[in-house]
């Protein structure tokens, strides 16, 4: 029996348009003109004889029915994507999403090293400021993704905990050779932001008892982690740093540590990947060398505070 379907193509612009709320984001996702995004749209008001959109200022809000129809229509995409996926040309490149600070400090190296092990596990990082660590594995072009996150995931994601977040401060080398830091020194420190809302400094001294002693100052706002920590260790001021990021330069003596109690933040660094994913055994395969490399790294020995 043949199936009544309206035409894919009108099917998927809208779902595009539905998902961004806009005519010209979703065609620029689908590569091709806004009007021509209209164009589809109007057939499908014409076949279900209805509307699916209504403009409201300049804003674009779904009708019922178009409520009705999306979610359906989205699992269909994500199933024939799936589909789709199995017959795939497998090039034997896995390609990893992950924060610019933890590529920095620590993921680039050991993804040099693994492919050296692995020439058969080709792997392409794409680093990513992230305010918010995500990935939509529906419509971005990764096969994992390394997060900072709390843990709550998807159904249809695998995940493993690679490392646990654990904030603490860090500063020019030079500055912490006379050992840690008095509590007036700390209170008059140029204190250095790596989040423009503050929060590792304020988590910080919150879970220290620091708070009514040392003041949160406005100091220098950066938007990653690794600004504050390369800005500390050029002697701006005193940053927050994560502990196994960090780890490193403080072993090598690049960093300081100028008050040794390390707080963990709630999050953690995980590697997650869409489950029945068909590189399954190579995904694993870096799992496993990512887990190795952490259990191998000596951290610095710092109090710690959950």
């Amino acid at each position: 029996m043949s199936r009544r379907l309206p035409p894919l193509y009108a099917l998927r612009a809208f779902e595009a348009a539905a998902r961004h709320a806009s005519f010209t984001r979703a065609a620029e996702e689908l590569a091709i003109t806004q009007s021509a995004v209209s164009r589809h749209i109007r057939t499908l008001e014409e076949y279900f004889a209805c509307r699916l959109f209504e403009r409201r200022g300049r804003s674009l809000h779904l009708t019922d029915s178009a409520r009705a129809l999306l979610p359906g229509l989205s699992e269909g995409f994500d199933a024939l994507e799936r589909a789709s996926a199995v017959l795939r040309a497998d090039d034997e490149v896995l390609r990893l999403k992950a924060p610019s600070t933890l590529t920095m400090r620590w993921l680039l190296a050991r993804l040099s090293h693994f492919r050296l092990a692995n020439p058969d596990s080709e792997v392409q990082l794409t680093s990513a400021w992230m305010d918010v660590d995500k990935v939509d594995f529906r419509h971005e072009p990764f096969d994992c993704a390394v997060l900072l996150s709390d843990g709550q995931f998807p159904d249809e994601w695998e995940s493993v905990l690679l490392f646990e977040e654990w904030l603490i401060p860090v500063c020019a080398a030079g500055d912490s050779e006379a050992g840690p830091w008095s509590l007036a020194r700390l209170r008059a420190a140029e204190q250095l932001h790596p989040t423009p809302d503050r929060r590792d400094w304020r988590r910080w001294l919150q879970a220290t008892g620091l708070i009514e002693q040392v003041p949160l100052k406005s100091g220098q706002l950066f938007d990653m982690l690794e600004l504050g920590i390369v800005a500390a260790a050029r002697g701006y001021g005193v940053s927050i740093g994560d502990l196994l990021m960090v780890a490193e330069d403080v072993n090598a003596g690049r960093l300081g540590v100028p008050w040794p109690t390390a707080v963990f933040s709630g999050d953690s660094y995980y590697m997650v990947w869409p489950r029945g994913h068909r590189a399954q055994t190579r995904l694993q395969r870096l799992r496993d060398y990512l887990l190795a490399e952490v259990a191998a790294l000596a951290l610095p020995g710092v109090e710690r505070l959950r």
